[in-house]
């Protein structure tokens, strides 16, 4: 029987996708990505926010139509466990967030026409499955490395600590093998994630390992780059940023989820409440061309709209190079779910849009200032009429812009080029290779 795999959320699920084939292949299950071709279908699920749940759930429905047997992993699992199969009795099998490695066991109980099985621990607990070799969905320049899941803070907004379970860091050694291996098969990049990478070590070594981590990382030979995703405010200790600043490899690139400014806000999320203009202008400082991409929740429960025109204020002084902005999505069992000052609809939508209009802006006039400079770019392939797609340092993949750049040479994708900017718009810039 062939087994195809859809996956819906974030590069962390990514991962475990890639994690759950690799087990498949391993026991000599035959993988394909084409879901026409295939008789059962993993579904690996999120539900951060409901529009994702949304789109998982369609994906279910789809192939259950098509008339395949659907196996639903991930967070919907974790988080809906009768719920999910009473409304679509026809899912054959189901794994929660913790269980990847029974993916194996539920695939073979389902070929075998048996009766629905599911494996989902009541309270998730993930730890990484070393020694097995993933099966990449992406090949390209970059890939992902899963430095540790789960999460040790209770946002007011976020469900992800009772999906994942408890923060477990991987070893050094383990994910310096793993970086190693993904070189070895042509990766320039390698883009570290968790739901918080900068805790990274602590419940290992006793304190936070991400500086000592990132100098072992940046020793690998043919290796590129190496790019940090979702720090922790409180976490950016002047070790990691002093880390970020001297090695070589490590890109001037830091994404700093915020998710707002005002301190009543803050401490209603259960965020850091800190000065956060502070903390820009000192990695600024250390960090001399750095890119600092964040996020931001407009119309969290009880934010007026002095504590908007405060965010708005804020994200016009500090000037991100790169922002994200969220209207808050109310979801069950987070502490915010039960507040009474619920914000309308329509302001959560005009606040989005007030503020994703100055960051345009913000973003155009930063963009400008490439213009006439050289900028070392990683080759991610080609468009149809041969225009070579390239990222900047300050560009994560699949989350900020490209750099377009006409050449009069070959390149391969991971390959990293000089590219001289001639313009640019509010996100992508483009240029020319050099020769």
């Amino acid at each position: 029987m062939k087994i195809a795999l859809l996956n819906h959320g974030c590069a962390k699920n990514l991962v475990d996708s890639e994690l759950m084939l690799g087990l498949l292949a391993q026991k000599g299950h035959q993988v394909t990505l084409d879901e026409n071709d295939a008789d059962i279908i993993v579904i690996n699920t999120c539900s951060f926010i409901h529009d994702a749940e949304k789109e998982s759930v369609q994906a279910i429905l789809q192939m259950v139509n098509d008339g395949k047997k659907v196996i639903v992993t991930g967070c919907l699992p974790q988080k809906y466990k009768g719920e999910l199969k009473k409304a679509i009795p026809e899912i054959a099998g189901m794994i929660g967030t913790s269980d990847i490695k029974e993916i194996v066991d539920v695939v073979e109980h389902v070929a075998g026409d048996k009766k629905y099985v599911e494996q989902v621990s009541d309270k998730p607990e993930y730890i990484y499955p070393e020694n097995i070799e993933r099966q990449q969905i992406t090949v390209g320049a970059s890939s992902y490395i899963k430095i540790a899941d789960g999460c040790n803070y209770h946002c007011g907004y976020c469900i992800i600590p009772q999906l994942r379970g408890e923060y477990h860091s991987r070893t050094i050694e383990n994910i310096v093998e793993e970086a190693k291996e993904l070189v070895k098969k042509g990766v320039a990049e390698i883009v570290l994630i968790a739901q918080d990478t900068t805790s990274y070590g602590i419940d290992l070594y006793g304190k936070q390992a991400l500086p000592q981590l990132l100098e072992e990382l940046n020793k690998i030979e043919d290796l590129g780059w190496i790019r940090i995703m979702y720090a922790y405010p409180s976490q950016m200790t002047d070790e990691l940023i002093d880390a970020i600043a001297k090695l070589d490899k490590v890109v001037k690139y830091i994404d700093l989820p915020l998710q707002h400014c005002n301190k009543e806000i803050l401490k209603a999320m259960r965020r850091p409440v800190m000065d956060y203009e502070e903390l820009i202008h000192k990695i600024r400082t250390k960090i001399p061309d750095v890119a600092i991409r964040t996020a931001f929740i407009v119309g969290y429960p009880g934010e007026t709209d002095e504590q908007f025109n405060e965010l708005y204020d804020f994200v016009k002084r500090v000037r991100f190079e790169k922002m994200g902005v969220f209207e808050y999505s109310r979801e069950k069992n987070t502490v915010s779910y039960a507040m009474s000052e619920q914000v309308p609809a329509k302001i959560k939508k005009q606040r989005h849009k007030k503020l994703m209009l100055l960051q345009q802006k913000i973003s155009k006039e930063i963009n400008e200032s490439y213009v006439g400079k050289t900028i070392s770019c990683i080759v991610e392939g080609y468009t149809d009429d041969g225009v070579v797609l390239m990222r900047s340092e300050h560009d994560a993949p699949e989350i900020d812009g490209m750099v377009y750049a006409s050449s009069e040479r070959a390149v391969i994708p991971g390959d990293i080029e000089n590219v001289t900017i001639e313009r640019a718009d509010e996100y992508d810039l483009f240029g020319v290779l050099q020769e």
